[in-house]
This record gives structure tokens, sequence and C-alpha cells, in this order.
């Protein structure tokens, strides 16, 4: 590694990140094949965001998508004379496939990220597990050579000689040329050290140890990158320092001293609970909904772990408590009629471990559907209301949660609706999106209280003007809505969505603290969180594996191509289990003057996460058509920059110019521009806008780029008889063929097209219909059926649905039906139904208004 030297007040440029495990910056996604109609371009090495590992002009002639009569065979003319339409140049191959599905998280149920751009797909450190590992990155040989016999050096044993030596009792991890397994580097395992026996930070910015802090005066201070300072190195933690490069003597034994990512052990504080609210108002009962709840609920409780302290509530316009102490020899129920102040009767048996209270929260789950309700002239109950009685509950004993909230009344507003803030209180688009007073301010309590709501809406109606999702959201849950639980589609939905809710993994009380070098300022943090004045200092309830946040970096003057430009993220969080932990990730980056560096280094996948991130917060507070006119300008923008400063060779007019990693920021941006949030029509409801952005909102990076450009797969039939899936297509009507069964699989919705022309013995495999006529479309559930296009389908779509936090609809659209009108919104090539341009004509006006701008 480069260390820097003694007494140096300025510390070079390293790259940390990639020495330690430290994740590709900016790059959480697999490659794209590029836009150019001929073979996609040699893989290249990762490298960190915004390192420069070249500067200059690059004379490479791929990095040109030109468009004209002298380009190369790959390329489409566009119109000198500026009229017309231009074919597309070849869109994205979306041939996703997960990230490498290694560990980076340590083993104690705390699989939690923060930020898109520091959005782990790799274990963070290359350390050693186990006493004696010495192993460096590629450093240090093993320490145990393979042994030979004497005086023949070149004999190398056969496979089956060494079978024959090898004792059979070994293990199988035991390795047969003599090295430990115990030495060896484990990718399972993020470095762990507690919170009294780290390195401190600095004192000045709060800013964790890391090694881009460089040692002086012999390991006495240490010269802080982010804020310039100097500080004292506290006696406990004093160690002196070795070599000219001024290197701790205890550097390698130490995470914070050696590596870009580490985790750091805190103190107990008491565990997060599982807080159930049902609805059981008059309404509610009629909707005969209780008692199918009431067993789904019953039978994830009997998988949860014992030692989880469960909560149980029911509430119509009364809140009703349960007394679930085991000393009881019956649960008792607490009333509480005043719910404008709310009041706990008692604290006691409120919260209790599983394993003392199974048989009293399952002795009143069953009784729940037939408890009598309010009097018939209530109709429901406000969704606030079990918000505030689970705060009170969880303040009342220190205690983080997670709220599951069953509401299947009809949906109340409170509040005062009329005021400009309000949520439907405005004409203005901004004013749609924006939640109400009350709702912020409950949101405020749950972030401080780390309650992260989970809302599961079981109403016949459909959700209007007094939509509950912002708590659930802005808490770092989700809402489900379903329009009855009468049908077997939707109760299987739902079973799935309360399973998945209740055993997924859960961080509380997080806290985001983000540093950056003193030349530069975090000016912006988008995601689905409570904002607070401080972009830099982030709070959530609540956060899981998937969270995802866009962190925007300004600088007012020119950064130091010596020195780099350095970044650190500090997530502190507690467990379920109530252990508090600190995890930090450090990265040093170069910086360059040259233009060209900076577009050899982008990514359209993370650049689309950002921008949709950015323009789905300012909503709140910006016009939606002045939003979808940023979009286009920094596009236009950026290529006129491309153009005027890294092209090198003449080009005319006509010819289009692409940077090489950017050929698909078009076709991402124009689908971003003409999304149901930022271009509404007449085909989607309000409720549907409002829960399409936080969904959005929340999704990481490869599931934002696969809802913006869905894959769409070819099923089909070999000639042989097997099944042969094909490439992913262009998402465009053009793909479709009246003889194909298409798949379109963006994150929130399945689809499955079936050519008018499909033959009928495909039918018969699928769906068991003998004609296309008799085919069903709509919402549906394959049958099971013993043939391979049915297994092989079924299985698709079950590993689909898993990469999701909702479970997904699956919708047959059969060609020339009603249905296709849902098709059309995802076929993100073509234009839009609510009016948005194609991508054909988005390239070219890019394309016009770049070389305009040049002029």
């Amino acid at each position: 590694m480069d260390v820097p030297k003694n007494n140096q007040n300025q510390p070079p440029a390293q790259t940390w990140g990639a020495q330690s495990g430290w994740p590709t910056v900016y790059h959480p996604l697999p490659s794209f094949h590029h836009l150019g109609r001929g073979p996609p371009p040699a893989p290249q090495t990762p490298q960190a965001w915004g390192s420069s590992p070249q500067s200059g002009r690059d004379t490479s002639a791929s990095d040109q998508h030109q468009l004209g009569p002298e380009a190369p065979p790959s390329a489409t003319s566009l119109p000198e004379n500026g009229g017309g339409s231009a074919p597309p140049c070849h869109p994205p191959v979306l041939k996703l496939h997960p990230p490498p599905q290694v560990c980076p998280y340590p083993p104690h149920n705390s699989s939690w990220s923060a930020a898109s751009c520091f959005h782990p797909n790799q274990p963070p450190g290359n350390a050693a597990s186990g006493p004696g590992a010495n192993l460096r990155d590629g450093s240090d040989p093993p320490s145990a050579p393979a042994q030979r016999p004497a005086g023949n050096t070149n004999f190398i044993p056969t496979e089956a000689e060494e079978d024959r030596r090898v004792p059979q009792q070994l293990s199988p991890s035991a390795s047969r040329y003599g090295l430990d397994p115990d030495s060896l580097p484990s990718a399972g395992h993020p470095p762990l050290c507690k919170d009294s026996e780290r390195v401190d930070g600095c004192g000045s910015c709060g800013a964790s140890m890391c090694p881009p802090m460089s040692w002086q005066d012999c390991g006495q201070r240490f010269y802080c990158p982010f804020c310039g300072k100097l500080n004292e190195v506290a006696w406990k933690h004093y160690q002196p320092t070795k070599g000219v490069n001024g290197v701790r003597v205890d550097a390698d034994h130490r995470p914070e001293l050696s590596l870009g990512s580490y985790e750091v052990i805190g103190s107990q504080q008491e565990p997060a609970a599982l807080l159930l609210a049902v609805d059981v108002s008059a309404s509610a009962q009629r909707g005969g909904h209780l008692e199918f709840m009431t067993q789904q609920i019953q039978a994830v409780l009997s998988s949860l772990s014992r030692e989880v302290p469960v909560g149980l509530m029911s509430y119509d316009s009364r809140i009703h408590l349960y007394d679930l102490s085991p000393e009881l020899s019956r649960p008792h129920m607490l009333v509480i009629a005043d719910t404008e102040e709310l009041q706990l009767p008692v604290r006691e048996g409120l919260l209790v471990p599983l394993r003392d209270c199974m048989e009293s929260v399952l002795s009143i789950l069953q009784v729940l559907p037939h408890i009598s309700g309010d009097h018939e002239g209530c109709g429901g109950a406000p969704v606030e209301l079990p918000i505030q009685a689970a705060l009170a509950v969880l303040q009342g004993l220190k205690s983080p949660g997670k709220l599951l909230i069953f509401h299947s009344a009809d949906l109340m507003e409170t509040g005062d609706t009329n005021s400009s803030s309000g949520l439907f209180g405005s004409n203005k688009p901004k004013s749609v999106f924006q939640p109400s007073e009350q709702s912020i301010s409950l949101a405020k309590e749950c972030v401080s209280q780390g309650c992260g709501v989970h809302m599961f809406v079981l109403s016949q109606q459909d959700v209007g003007g007094a939509w509950p999702g912002h708590i659930p959201h802005l808490t770092g849950g989700a809402l489900h809505s379903y329009a009855h639980l009468q049908g077997k589609l939707d109760r299987d939905r739902f079973s799935r969505d309360l399973r998945r809710t209740v055993e997924t993994d859960f961080a509380f009380r997080a806290e985001l603290r983000i540093f950056v070098s003193k030349d530069l300022r975090v000016s912006g943090c988008y995601g689905m969180f409570v904002p607070g004045p401080n972009p830099a200092h982030v709070t959530m309830a609540t956060l899981d594996r998937r969270t995802t946040l866009a962190v925007e970096l300004a600088h007012t003057r020119a950064l130091d191509e010596a020195r780099g430009a350095a970044i650190q993220t500090v997530l502190s969080y507690s467990l379920q289990t109530g252990e508090t932990r600190t995890r930090v990730h450090t990265l040093t980056l170069r910086c360059s003057r040259h233009l060209q560096d900076a577009f050899r280094n982008f990514q359209a996948q993370t650049l689309l996460s950002f921008y949709c991130k950015k323009m789905y917060c300012s909503v709140l507070e910006r016009p939606l058509q002045e939003l979808r006119e940023e979009l286009q300008t920094d596009t236009t923008e950026a290529l006129a920059s491309y153009r005027k400063h890294c092209s090198t060779s003449c080009v005319s007019a006509g010819q289009l110019v692409l940077p090489r990693f950017l050929r698909a920021l078009p076709v991402f941006l124009n689908s971003l521009r003409k999304s149901e949030v930022l271009l509404p029509g007449l085909r989607s409801s309000i409720h549907q806008r409002l829960q399409l952005r936080c969904c959005v909102l929340a999704m990481d990076p490869r599931n934002t780029v696969e809802h913006f450009y869905p894959p769409l797969l070819p099923l089909l039939l070999s000639d042989g008889g097997g099944l042969s899936p094909g490439e992913p297509l262009r998402c465009t009507a053009a793909s479709l063929q009246p003889t194909g069964l298409y798949l379109l699989h963006p994150p929130l919705i399945l689809l499955l097209w079936v050519g008018s022309q499909v033959p009928a013995c495909t039918l018969a495999q699928l769906f068991s219909a003998g004609c296309f006529s008799s085919l069903a479309s709509g919402e549906i559930k394959l049958p099971v059926l013993d043939t391979p296009l049915s297994v092989y389908v079924r299985s698709l779509i079950d590993d689909l649905s898993e990469r999701t936090l909702h479970s997904q609809k699956l919708l047959v659209v059969k060609q020339g039906d009603a249905c296709e009108e849902e098709l059309q919104r995802l076929l993100v090539e073509d234009k839009s139904p609510n009016g948005g341009a194609s991508y054909a004509d988005y390239l070219y006006h890019l394309h016009f208004n770049s070389v305009r701008l040049l002029q």
C-alpha cells in the first residue's frame, strides 16, 4: 500500500478501496452491452468511482458513436438538414445478472447498506480470519509450500497420486498442498473491532479513523484529510511508527488503520420489538377479512424466534391494548377511549418475549374476528391512531420496533386538508406529492424512536385523498394495498408480503454521516427518508440491505490532483438483538483536470439511479415541467461537452458522438422524463402516482434500471424439445412477434404477452388452454403442469419475484386485448400513451440541440 510519509502535511491520493476489498463505487451493477450494433467492448478492470488511471485525450475511435454516411458499418445516418426522425442506436441489451453473492456483511443479521454510491456488492475488506493470518493482497506467498521429493525438483504428482496421499479423515476444506485453511482470507467476515479498543478519529470534524489519515511526529499526531486539522493521539492508543512512510507498528492488526471498510461493535440496548395492530371496527367486521388475516398472522408468528419481544393491539375509534404478562392466567384487555392525549395505563406486559406470550397472542388472534366493533354509525378509524399508540408503547419501554398495521376499514382523512401544504389542498402538481404536516410530525417521532411502519390496507375503496403511505415509506417501511381479499390471488399475495415483511432483517435507529475533503461539500442527499437541515447527516427509523440513498457532491474550486479527494460514510445502527454497530467506509479518489478521464469513469446505470432519486425528491418543491427540462438540459450539455473537448476526429453536424459508457443514458433519461411521476396522464390515478414515487425512491440501482428499462425476454422452445431462453430484446412493440411468448418483468409487475398466432400446443403446455380465444387475460396464476415450458416459466417467475420486496402480480396480455394498454406504458422506446417522446425522436432532439449549442 502507498502510505503517507512521516511529517507530510498533505497525504498523496490513494485507492484504499481497491486494496482492501472495497466494492467498486458507483459500479453496483454488472456491465451492460453498449449501444453499438457491433460486438460489445472488451471488459475493463473495475476502478473506483472518480479514479483516473490515465490522463489526456482518448484517441480511441471506439469512444465515438458516429451517425453519418462516412461512419463505420455499425453507425446510422442522421439527416444533415435536421428534418425527419433518426433511427435509434442500439439500446442496452439488458441481460442482467445478480452481483456476486459473496456476503459483504457480518454474520449477525447486520445486512444493511446506506448509500447508493456506497452500495456494497463485494466484501468490505480482505482481512484474513483465524489466528496467525498474515496474507496480504498479493504481496506475501503462503507460508507452507507444497512438499516435493528430494532429488527431483521437476516432479509434479498426478491427481490420482495426490488422492492416494491425502488421508480420508481430512475435512473437505483441507488442502492437499499443505495450506492451512484458517490462515487464508475469508470473504464471509467484515472485520470487527470493539468501540473501546479502536483508535479514536478526528476530534474536530468527527470523522472515524481510516487509512488516509497520515501519522506525524512518530505517531503522536495524525492529519485528518476531511478537515485538514492535526489531532493528538490518546496515550492509551499510542503506538510508534516505522519506516520512511510513517506506518504505525500495529497497522496490520487494526482494521481501522489498514482497511477501507470495518465495523465497530458498540453497547447493548433494548432489542427491537414486533408490534401488531389489527383494525376491528364495524366496517372491518363487515369486510370479512379478519378471520383470514388473523390466521396468516398466527402462521407467521410460529416461524419467528422466540426471543423477539411482541406486542398486540386492536383498534376502532378506540385503542385496545393487551397485557401479555406470563404471570396472568389469561391476557387482559386495556381500552383507551381518550385518543386525543394517549396515556398508557400500564407498561408491564405490553411487550413480552414471544416464548412467554405465544399462547396468549394466539388466543387473542382467534377471538378478534368475533369481537363486536363500534356501533354501526362509526365507519372506521384513522390510520394515524395505531401509530400514535405504538409510539407510546415503544417510548414508554425505550425500545425500537417494527409496527405492522392491518387496516380493513374505509380510509379517513384527518387534519387540515385545505392548507396549501396539505396532501390535496392545491391544484399545483407539486402539492399532490406533499405529505400533510401531521404525517411529517408522526414520521419524525418514528425516526427518533426507531419505529418502522408497515401498513397492509385491505379496504375495497380506491385509495385517494386519504392516501396513508407517507408515514410507512418515510420510516423505512412499506405500504401494501389490496383491492379485496376475496380471491385466491390477493390472498396469496397478502401471505407472501406478510411473511417477507416479518422475516426481513432490519436495522433500527440508523444514523448516516458523510465526510468529504475540505474542498468538497455534500450538496444533497436523496432517498426515502425525512430530510433534515444538513444533507451530510441523515437519520432513519429503519433500513434493510436494499436501502439506497443518492449523495450529491459539489466543489467551489479546483481539486488538488496530487492530494485527491477523500470520502467517508459512517453508519450507526442497532440490530434486532439490541447490539449497536457502526460501519465505516472510506475511499480516496484521484482527481484529473482532463474531461476525458471523467467521461471514462461514468456509468449510465448509476447516473439513472442518481437522477431518479433527485428528480423524485424534487417534485415536492418544483414544477414537473421544470424537472423534465432540467433532465434534457443536463444531457444536452454533457453530449455537447464531450463533442467539443473529447472528440478526436473531424465529425460533421449529422454525426452523433456519444461517450462509450454513456451510450445508454439517453434511453434511460427519456424513460425517466416520461414516467408516471414526472409526466402524469389520465390513465393513472393520484394514489398510483404516489405509490409509484415512493416505491421507486426506495429501489436499489439494479431494480431502478429494470424499472425504467424493463427486460423483455422471449420464451421459446428449441427444435429438440428442450427450453432455450432467448436474449433480452429491445423494449419496443417492434420486438413482439405474433407467434411468440414474451415476459416483461419490471420490479413492480410481471406481464406475459401472448401473440395471436402462438401454436395451440404451446398454449396447452403453459396455460392448459385449447386455443387463443379461450385463453383468459388479466391477473392469473399459472397452472401447475408437468411440461418443460410450464416448469421453466414458473421457475423463472419465482426467481424474479424473490428479488423484490413486494410480491408481483402476473398479468397475461393477449395481442389485441384491452390489457395491452398496461404493456404500452412499459415499452419505453415507443411513444408513451401519456405523450412522452419515443427514444428515436428524443435522441434526435438531443443531437440537434447539442450541435446548436456549440454553434
